[in-house]
């Protein structure tokens, strides 16, 4: 009696130590599905709403259609965690070549969460009718539900400390998919004497094959990548990287080398410079003695570049949120001959940090502040487009300091352009003046000069050696053609609404 009672025991504590494990790869299958098609398509917001949304719903589906399940409940608890193991595995892998190769990754997005909660939503339904046998059904409900979101708690801390950090998304699914199988076969093995011959051999082989499947896509995971991102970008791609925060790649075809960032265009080495000192020439001929420049972005160098040719620049702080931008910048030997070495000049000093963290923060002012920040595709980059964010840079300025923001483009995306405009104008400034250029690799490019005095961007000599920017380019960008101008009933972008967020997409929209 007391070996029977033993075995119940160990039973219902392997059970319920696979709701934990269970709880936890589902809900790292939609952080997944969710990250993923927020790289690809932006709007984090829209995309993790969706997927709490119908992920919820598809658990209710699941917890409904449990009750058609009858006799081996065993056999199917075993079957569900093979192919939740199986679908969750896949769903990153799945969603690149969505991306790549079709126009359906949203439909493929939707269908992967709805397979994932459907599967998990049948798991605690089978469990505790497992477990009914040993304990009362409210105390059996407590145990796994409490585990269940004690997996999912574990699952939301792991997710962005370690999961993303050192495996990326592409390995983190195909790792949790071989986890959430070995659960299923270290179910069978365990239960197997409670289960038929035919099932335990189905199960098995299926479980085998799956697991060895899954292994041999781990094991040729960075050759899978590279011939994914080789399909998606025209160019060849010579790096490739996952940070925590993003994914850097680099391409290269002959003198042309480009990076993006979660797959968006940063520059193109062919015409980077045009960019480059349109942004920082611009404000640095306006201010009569800069000594203490802050750039927020930049880290690949290229805007650091341009600054150092003023002597009169004493110091230089470049705030970047990811370091490993900056570290590719500064080692990188493609790299450093475009930027030539500018990030280990003396004058320079490379803080990681949010730019809007390190703006709340500081108490040392500086003459120019500079925004290469990316473009504000999802809303935890448009706060650093809005008036709360610009009245942080006017606090950070001198009395006679100037602000230029990079401002994407005002033909491509006009009212998030203008939004950007009316933003600074309602943080304080006292003089705001936008201005555009060609870019041939973007397009007809935006920014946005702002002055803490009233002083008005005026076209002034530019005393430093450059390859496109004067005096005459200056007054040229000062003039926006007709269809570029402001239109009627644009708003101000603030942390509260980031409607810069709404209209960059609705302009993009129609162009991607």
């Amino acid at each position: 009696m007391a070996v029977a009672e033993t075995s119940l025991t160990r039973q219902k504590q392997v059970l319920i130590g696979s709701v934990l494990i269970a709880g936890l790869c589902s809900i790292i299958y939609e952080l997944l599905i969710s990250t993923t098609a927020s790289y690809f398509l932006g709007d984090s917001v829209r995309q993790f709403s969706l997927t709490i949304g119908i992920y919820m719903a598809a658990m209710g589906l699941g917890s409904w259609l449990s009750r058609w399940i009858k006799g081996d409940l065993l056999a199917a608890f075993i079957g569900v965690e093979l192919v939740l193991g199986v679908v969750g595995g896949l769903c990153v892998p799945f969603m690149y070549l969505a991306y790549a190769y079709t126009d359906l990754i949203q439909p493929v997005m939707v269908l992967l969460i709805v397979l994932v909660g459907t599967l998990t939503g049948l798991e605690v339904p089978l469990l505790t009718r497992i477990l009914e046998h040993q304990d009362a059904l409210a105390r059996n409900l407590s145990n796994v539900l409490s585990l269940d979101y004690l997996g999912a708690l574990l699952a939301t801390l792991a997710f962005p400390f370690l999961v993303v950090p050192f495996m990326g998304v592409f390995q983190s699914s195909l790792v949790f998919g071989l986890l959430n199988i070995a659960l299923g076969l270290l179910n069978l093995w365990y239960f197997s004497p409670q289960l038929n011959i035919s099932r335990k051999r189905v199960l098995g082989w299926s479980g085998f094959t799956v697991t060895a499947f899954l292994m041999v896509m781990l094991v040729f995971s960075k050759g899978l990548l590279d011939h994914w991102s080789s399909s998606l970008y025209s160019d060849r791609v010579v790096h490739r990287q996952q940070t925590p925060y993003q994914t850097i790649v680099l391409t290269q075809y002959k003198d042309d080398l480009r990076l993006f960032l979660n797959g968006n265009l940063q520059f193109s080495s062919v015409d980077e410079y045009r960019y480059h000192e349109s942004l920082v020439h611009t404000p640095m001929s306006q201010h009569p003695h800069p000594t203490r420049v802050l750039l927020l972005g930049a880290g690949d160098g290229l805007a650091v570049r341009e600054l150092l040719k003023y002597p009169a620049v004493e110091e230089i702080v470049l705030v970047d949120l990811d370091p490993s931008v900056v570290e590719l910048a500064a080692n990188d030997a493609r790299l450093l001959a475009l930027n030539k070495g500018s990030l280990h000049n003396d004058r320079v000093t490379i803080v990681s940090r949010d730019a809007m963290v390190y703006l709340d923060g500081n108490r040392e002012l500086f003459d120019v502040i500079i925004a290469d920040l990316p473009d504000p595709n999802n809303v935890s980059i448009a706060r650093l487009y809005s008036r709360e964010f610009y009245r942080l840079v006017r606090h950070n300025l001198s009395p006679d300091g100037i602000f230029t923001t990079q401002a994407t483009s005002p033909y491509f995306a006009t009212k998030a352009f203008w939004s950007i405009v009316s933003s600074l104008d309602a943080a304080g400034f006292e003089a705001v003046t936008p201005y555009h250029v060609l870019v041939p690799s973007f397009g007809d490019w935006g920014f946005v000069y702002a002055s803490a005095q009233d002083r008005a961007l005026m076209p002034r000599p530019i005393d430093v050696a450059t390859r496109y920017l004067d005096k005459s380019v200056v007054e040229e960008a000062l003039t926006f053609e007709k269809d570029l101008q402001s239109a009627k009933d644009i708003q101000v972008s603030s942390l509260d609404r980031p409607v810069v967020h709404e209209y960059y997409l609705d302009g993009w929209s129609y162009w991607h």
